[in-house]
């Protein structure tokens, strides 16, 4: 499979999930990104066109720690951020990436944090 077919197939995945949900003012949505090196995250309110808080992985100490670590810490940066600005409940985006390694430490970082989705 080629990286331009991955590429398809993600964005087609991508476009199928935002059809079911979307980040409204109450709920916003939780997006995510992942390269090989780095992993972003950001709380978006689809209505209104705003990010609200974002958190990515050059933000956090990473000595010692596997990818899927710096995910986890990630995602705890992002509820402390959106705690602050009195966000709690949010709506999981994968962004067409499987529920499974970086992206699940991520959310369940996240929920550690004190989120709710």
């Amino acid at each position: 499979m080629s990286v331009r077919t991955i590429r398809e197939a993600r964005a087609k995945r991508q476009k199928r999930i935002r059809g079911h949900l979307a980040g409204t003012t109450e709920r916003p949505r939780v997006s995510v990104f992942r390269s090989n090196r780095s992993i972003y995250t950001q709380i978006i309110d689809d209505v209104a066109g705003k990010t609200l808080a974002a958190a990515r992985s050059g933000e956090v100490e990473a000595a010692g720690l596997d990818k899927s670590g710096v995910a986890k810490k990630v995602g705890e940066l992002l509820a402390q951020r959106a705690l602050a600005q009195g966000i709690e409940t949010v709506v999981f985006d994968r962004s067409g990436y499987l529920y499974h390694g970086r992206v699940k430490s991520l959310a369940e970082g996240a929920r550690e944090g004190g989120l709710r989705f």
